[in-house]
């Protein structure tokens, strides 16, 4: 079960006890060859299922996984799923407990004071592990994992990197890799509006619209499909409408808007049709009205004043 979020310490995104049912997504939604995900996932449980054992070892593992990329190639998300994968696999020998860490998301007035900073948060929720350095977790805890991410690996301190059991190296995808990113987002878009089904099968129109995408993150891809959606107001209103020159034109686009066409309608012209009794008197102050309620207004001394 889910730790409250208004309960949980400042840098702590959120706790979850895993295996969980719904945290399967993050695995799944990540297209990397199987060989990379079966080398992640079996370097997370050599230090949670035996981190004990080979704690006596003189080259011990630290427990520590760091994934490094550019934005938007899945390090996030990878590491979650990591997580819940780790947890099914453990699932008989007991619960796994995730912790989703965020410095940057401590108070202003923390800022400046990181080390201390991340100490006082490991004290609020791991006590075990507030007073111990790397080295120590890794002889006193070994059955902990830290998986860390970051965009910009030459800014890491080299002696914490040479303490990392495993360093990941995330890229940009190829384009086979985009186009499988682009099978699956349509793929769950056909879920919700399964008009849209046959374009999920339709490969080889993927692949020349993944063509357009060279260059692109993983996040960026998948965000195409919502550029596509919202090309058309008649398709945003009915994404069953949605047709590949929409995810052409967006490809074309890059995702953005282009800055050119005709003179836009007036928001009644784009909706003459919208009923008198739908609509709604405001005053301003956040006081909404229904159409038949009369509006208070107020009369300043100024304005009795300046009439008399």
């Amino acid at each position: 079960m889910d730790r409250a979020r208004n309960a949980l310490p400042p840098g702590v995104l959120s706790m979850h006890v895993l295996p969980a049912e719904h945290h399967d997504r993050d695995w799944d939604a990540i297209i990397v060859p199987r060989e990379v995900k079966e080398r992640l996932l079996a370097q997370a449980l050599l230090v949670l299922q035996h981190g004990r054992k080979l704690s006596m070892l003189s080259g011990l593992p630290h427990g520590l996984i760091v994934l490094a990329g550019p934005p938007g190639t899945g390090k996030t998300t990878m590491a979650r799923g990591l997580a819940q994968v780790a947890a099914l696999a453990l699932a008989r020998e007991g619960a796994t407990t995730l912790i989703e860490i965020n410095p940057h998301a401590f108070p202003s007035d923390m800022l400046g004071e990181s080390q201390r900073n991340v100490t006082r948060l490991l004290a609020e929720t791991i006590p075990e592990i507030a007073a111990l350095g790397i080295d120590e977790i890794a002889k006193k805890l070994p059955a902990v994992l830290f998986v860390t991410t970051t965009n910009f690996i030459q800014a890491v301190d080299a002696a914490f990197l040479s303490r990392a059991d495993l360093v990941m190296r995330f890229a940009l995808p190829d384009a086979a890799t985009i186009a499988r990113i682009l099978e699956s987002a349509i793929g769950e878009l056909a879920v919700q509006w399964p008009a849209l089904q046959p374009m999920a099968a339709d490969r080889a129109r993927i692949a020349e619209l993944a063509a357009l995408c060279e260059g692109w993150d993983g996040r960026r891809v998948r965000k195409l499909v919502l550029a596509a959606l919202a090309q058309r107001l008649e398709v945003s209103r009915d994404p069953a409408r949605l047709a590949w020159e929409d995810f052409f034109e967006a490809a074309r686009k890059k995702g953005g808007v282009e800055w050119a066409g005709g003179v836009a309608p007036t928001s009644r012209e784009l909706f003459p049709d919208v009923p008198k009794e739908l609509m709604h008197d405001d005053d301003g102050h956040g006081h909404v009205h229904g159409p038949h309620t009369p509006v208070h207004t107020h009369q300043h001394d100024d304005d009795k004043k300046s009439r008399s």
